[in-house]
């Protein structure tokens, strides 16, 4: 990727107008004219880092004194270098502010809309400002003959773009999403004091749309700048910042409980989690972070047990790690109703030790689940190749499933044949194939998240998705 912008030299530095002057040379002569709703935080740094990249910008803003700010180089809010480079995205003329949403969109190609969207009492999401800025550019979309394009970047729950704001494009203008006008949604990922470094240097750029066109006109504005682009369905790209914004928070309830009980124990807390960060394979990595099935096996609950323990001798209360265990015995539970809620009474289960490849059935989630289907009338069989009714998770396990693996001589084909739900419960290749052959025919829940192909069945079901 191109070096956008560098971040560590000052205005005066003669650097960073050759810097924008060779990214500005760097685009297309035709690129697009773009306009920008809403100069609050997002919408101020965002109008003037396109400014910046060569594009035409006009910003606009209901707020008079925004406006008025923005056009004599004083941002109206408080961020990193964003003066010093309102200044010269004014100075070459890349960049201007209105109050009038008919010369913005009329004179302008791409529409990107950054309005607030603040909480209600309830906790849910305010959308009324994006509501009344799409009606104005719907309204002047009415009028205009060329094609048009409205990328959302504010924070909304996922289904508003296609189901709500599309919708209201479509009336105020009388014309036709995905022909006459397209919508994305765009999230955006600035942390407020490195906002400008944020943009041009963000960790992904995620484009949601289920218009092909509008996607591709959305992504190419940001080919030049850092990070991967990520196309994928509207509803999608609207709950990544939700999903971010909450495990950014997770993160940091979860550090600062583990550093209360570290100062209890007389513990250095930044030595553990120094250390602890330093494991990219584990835990600061995409492991354990793939929805499915519950944890289990003979490590984690017995530790968050044991945690929580301690925790309780210091009288301290962590509310985070003391829902871990509730958490995933809830997901159990949701486990337990998405099956019996099928037609069927004959389940039989691929896998029943807590993961592949061991025969250790320790507090494996999937004993609970058939317990509990057992308990409800279901007729519950098994195939495991890591358990046989002599071997020692038998013996010393859990008496249900000795019960099971000494009824159970069956291959895991009989097995599929003579049910009427497969539960898959362990990512293998023979239980793979199995359910490619069934999935036709028999109703699937899968726990480990199976091939394409198998997703596509009818009946299949998955656990998460």
């Amino acid at each position: 990727m191109l070096k956008l912008y560098n971040t560590d030299v000052s205005l005066s530095d003669e650097n960073i107008k050759i810097e924008i002057n060779r990214l500005a040379n760097s685009l297309p002569q035709n690129r697009p004219k773009l306009s920008v709703f809403g100069l609050g935080y997002v919408g101020a740094v965002t109008s003037v880092c396109f400014a910046n990249m060569g594009y035409k910008v006009i910003g606009v803003d209901l707020d008079e004194v925004k406006v008025d700010q923005m056009n004599s180089g004083i941002a109206p809010i408080k961020e990193a270098r964003l003066d010093e480079n309102l200044a010269v995205a004014l100075e070459a003329k890349k960049f201007r502010a209105t109050t009038d949403a008919k010369d913005a969109v009329e004179n302008s190609d791409i529409s990107l809309v950054s309005v607030c969207t603040p909480s209600h009492v309830n906790g849910s999401c305010n959308i009324s400002y994006l509501i009344d800025v799409s009606k104005s550019i719907g309204k002047v979309l009415k009028n205009k003959d060329s094609y048009h394009l409205i990328i959302y970047r504010s924070t909304i729950p996922p289904g508003t773009t296609q189901e709500i704001l599309t919708p209201i494009i479509e009336e105020a203008s009388g014309k036709k999403h995905g022909v006459d006008f397209g919508v994305c949604f765009n999230p955006e990922f600035l942390r407020e004091s490195t906002a400008i470094k944020d943009f041009y240097k963000s960790p992904k750029t995620v484009i949601g749309s289920n218009d092909k066109k509008a996607a591709q006109l959305a992504s190419s504005l940001y080919e030049n700048v850092e990070g991967e682009i990520f196309l994928c369905k509207t509803e999608v790209a609207e709950f990544i910042k939700y999903t971010d914004n909450t495990w950014h928070a997770l993160k940091v309830s979860f550090a600062n409980e583990i550093g209360r009980l570290c100062k209890a124990a007389n513990v250095d807390s930044h030595a553990v989690m120094d250390i602890f960060c330093s494991d990219t394979k584990l835990n600061i990595s995409k492991k354990y972070l793939s929805p499915g099935t519950a944890f289990g096996g003979s490590c984690l609950p017995k530790d968050v047990r044991a945690i929580q323990n301690l925790a309780s001798y210091f009288e301290l209360d962590l509310p985070v790690i003391n829902s871990i265990i509730k958490s995933n015995e809830v997901h159990v539970d949701y486990i337990i109703n998405r099956i019996s809620m099928n037609a069927g009474q004959n389940v039989g289960f691929l896998g029943v030790t807590f993961k592949p490849g061991t025969d250790d059935l320790r507090e494996s989630p999937i004993i609970a689940v058939i317990e509990q289907l057992t308990e409800r009338g279901k007729h519950v069989r098994l195939h495991d190749n890591n358990i046989t009714k002599n071997s020692e998770a038998c013996e010393g396990g859990n008496k249900i499933i000795a019960d099971l693996a000494a009824m159970s001589t069956r291959t895991a084909f009989e097995l599929c044949k003579s049910s009427d739900i497969i539960v898959v419960t362990h990512h293998t290749k023979e239980y793979q194939e199995l359910i490619e052959t069934f999935s036709q025919e028999k109703i699937i829940i899968d726990l480990v998240r199976l091939n394409t192909k198998t997703r596509d069945a009818e009946l299949y079901q998955g656990i998460c998705w």
